[in-house]
């Protein structure tokens, strides 16, 4: 990322620490058990992830942390709008699905926006794991990591949820919809 691009003025950092301050305790059954001094902390060292989380914000993600990963020592945000973020809709699924949309492209791929903001896509484990802390994608859908197995065949994976269940779908990846977007995650 460009340290230009991605940076942040202190009046940003603060609405921002302010809103995922609000966020956490709004929503603790997400990270009960986590405490929110450690996490600003780790915030407040790391500036390129506050940027990640500022453009996550941005595009409607509402981003919040949904748990910790002892193996990497890192919290994990993820975005926890209701809907797949309306500021990431109508996107196929990577570059190469992009460049070979000839006709009707859409504006870009879910793939590089999420690589230009810092965050990953959900693979599948994790979009199932963020479905346990809410109904999301009741109305929407979300593009999610595909394997490069399937990617090579011209597919991409997405999710949502209906009849109270998730499901995970196919598509070719240069499809688009207004509404399907992607979530993020971020480790921090």
């Amino acid at each position: 990322m460009n340290t230009e691009k991605t940076a942040l003025t202190a009046e940003q950092i603060a609405s921002l620490i302010d809103i995922l301050h609000n966020r956490f305790f709004k929503n603790m059954s997400r990270h009960e058990y986590l405490g929110w001094e450690d996490i600003v902390q780790r915030l407040t060292q790391q500036t390129e992830k506050l940027y990640s989380l500022f453009e996550m914000e941005r595009t409607d993600g509402e981003p919040d942390v949904i748990g910790y990963d002892e193996a990497t020592d890192t919290y994990v945000y993820v975005d926890c709008s209701a809907e797949s973020p309306v500021g990431r809709r109508s996107l196929c699924y990577d570059q190469v699905a992009l460049e070979k949309r000839k006709k009707n492209p859409p504006a870009g791929s879910a793939d590089s926006l999420a690589s230009d903001m810092g965050i990953e896509l959900l693979d599948e484990q994790q979009y199932r794991n963020l479905q346990r802390h809410g109904d999301f994608d009741v109305k929407s859908s979300s593009w999610i990591r595909t394997p490069a197995s399937m990617r090579k065949l011209g597919g991409a994976l997405f999710g949502d949820r209906r009849y109270d269940r998730v499901f995970i779908y196919y598509n070719g990846a240069d499809s688009y919809y207004a509404s399907r977007g992607f979530r993020g995650l971020l480790k921090v």
